[in-house]
């Protein structure tokens, strides 16, 4: 696993499409009314800007044709956008699933509302018809034609394939705390099986999935839908294709909500070592709130003795692996601290996990097994999403890598360790897979300025697990238009998690173009 690459998205990992670096609430329903766009099909309108060059036209004049997804209340299409941006011409192209569900009324119509969960590799479309286009609050969803799309590379939108369900349990499985040459030999040689797997099975595609990529394509579903503007709302590493098309398209920005932001100028070493700070100070929360349960498996005390009684359980489960209900997945560590890590995004699951690890510790892993699972969309027949096979591929193409191999990753141990003494030497180690990547990156960290774009509001929470809120500050800072709005509270994200006042800024944003005064705190 990559669990150190892994961006999760909004709302309970365990409930919602999610998920973080390489890496729900329920609302109203109401039958969609009559809007701009929901005949069978639209056509973008001759006055939306395109870029120039004539390859690109057709792409941009491009009518969706809209169906039933079998979803009640949402229709699905297909847009066509080409394989290669340096190419257009060459007649490659790669086919993009969108979803939308019509503005429900009453109010004014205000165009599409983009939404994005994050990954790089979550489904937006899952999200969109499990969550967004139903759990948005009801204001939102009146004004708005709830949309989103898988990214290419993504579950529908031309696939990145690498290992099948039984290789998938094989590498989640293989050890990333390597205590001796053999178990680095393993550890190596699972990353380059995993990485060419994913050139076997995804050659064509695998080159033109980067976060540029995607945000060009985002640019086109604007076009299509018939929007002059894009209004966004991008969680987790959503937020980082968000920043990425305000940087290459700014006159075409509306209103952008960037929420759990990442920091486009970190560089991947950086930004895997700053996460598990965050997976850190998460765990401090959960071990703080742990001590006072009467149901606490890991005993009394301060974070550090709650911590140190977490990490001798692992040693004891990568020694002996305990039962976990599947005789092919005895719980090991690998998937102890998938398990673990997947609880941490959001404080909903702390009960979970105590359980979990109460169990555990009794012998029976089927609670953290299930956590894990959880993590990789791992359905219950044994199939996987595709999230950690697109998760790897856009991550790898958009930074080099961090480590050039297993001695950088040696070098780095001890600020990793320091950075989290529980989880830091396995979250070093999961990021060396971009090493044996089969394409060599594409693109590298840079500042998104984003210079002329209308105010963005950028979203961070103060103990954010997979996206620390300095990367908020950051990414505020380095767009000209940034505005920051900053939750003080615990789990990844804020938007839509139970704060009055980061829900009321947001929709006063959405619905009004009022974006809240830089600094605001809830």
């Amino acid at each position: 696993m990559d669990t150190s690459r892994l961006l999760r998205t909004t709302g309970t990992v365990i409930a919602a499409a999610g998920l973080l670096l390489s890496g729900c609430t329920s609302g109203g329903s109401g039958e969609p009314r009559a809007a701009a766009s929901t005949s069978p099909e639209s056509a973008a309108p001759s006055a939306q800007p395109a870029p120039d060059g004539a390859a690109m036209r057709p792409y941009y004049a491009q009518k969706l044709t809209w169906r039933d997804c079998g979803v009640p209340g949402f229709q699905c299409s297909t847009m066509k956008a080409p394989l290669d941006y340096a190419n257009p011409g060459a007649g490659q192209d790669v086919d993009i699933a969108v979803s939308r569900r019509a503005a429900t009324g009453p109010g004014k119509r205000l165009g599409s509302l983009v939404v994005n969960p994050g990954g790089p590799g979550g489904s937006g479309i899952g999200y969109l018809q499990a969550y967004a286009g139903i759990g948005y609050p009801a204001a939102v969803r009146a004004q708005y034609d709830m949309v989103s799309f898988d990214p290419r590379g993504v579950e529908r939108s031309s696939p990145v394939e690498c290992l099948n369900g039984p290789a998938m349990d094989k590498y989640t499985q293989v050890d990333q705390t390597p205590d001796d040459p053999a178990e680095r030999a393993e550890l190596v040689a699972a990353f380059k099986e995993f990485a060419d797997a994913c050139r076997t099975n995804s050659k064509r595609i695998l080159p033109h999935v980067s976060t540029v990529d995607a945000a060009r394509d985002m640019d086109l579903l604007r076009a299509v839908l018939g929007d002059q503007k894009l209004n966004y709302v991008g969680a987790s590493y959503g937020t980082l294709l968000g920043a990425t098309y305000a940087d290459l398209f700014p006159d075409r920005v509306g209103r952008l909500v960037l929420d759990g932001a990442m920091d486009p100028e970190r560089a991947a070493l950086d930004l895997n070592r700053d996460q598990t700070a965050g997976f850190d100070t998460a765990f401090t929360a959960f071990a703080k709130d742990c001590a006072k349960q009467t149901d606490c498996p890991l005993g009394k005390g301060g974070p550090d003795a709650v911590g140190a009684r977490l990490k001798e359980f692992l040693r004891k489960v990568d020694a002996q692996p305990v039962p976990s209900g599947d005789p092919n997945r005895p719980l090991g560590e690998a998937l102890a601290t998938t398990g673990a890590i997947a609880a941490l995004y959001d404080e909903s699951a702390w009960p979970q996990l105590r359980e979990a690890l109460t169990s555990a510790m009794n012998g029976d892993g089927a609670g953290l097994l299930s956590l894990a699972d959880s993590y990789y969309e791992r359905e219950a027949d044994g199939k996987y999403a595709n999230l950690m096979s697109a998760n790897a591929a856009v991550n790898c193409l958009d930074q080099p890598p961090a480590f050039s191999g297993p001695e950088a990753v040696d070098a780095a141990l001890p600020s990793f360790q320091k950075a989290s003494p529980v989880f830091g030497a396995g979250l070093a180690w999961a990021a060396l897979n971009c090493t044996y990547w089969p394409e060599k990156a594409t693109g590298k960290a840079k500042r998104l300025t984003a210079k002329g774009a209308a105010p963005i509001v950028v979203v961070g929470t103060t103990r954010d697990p997979a996206t620390p809120y300095k990367w908020a500050q950051a990414l505020a800072g380095q767009l000209d238009s940034g505005t920051l709005l900053t939750y003080d509270g615990d789990g990844h994200t804020a938007y839509g998690r139970g704060s009055d006042c980061i829900d009321t800024a947001i929709n006063r944003y959405l619905l009004e173009g009022k974006a809240p005064q830089d600094g605001k705190k809830c």
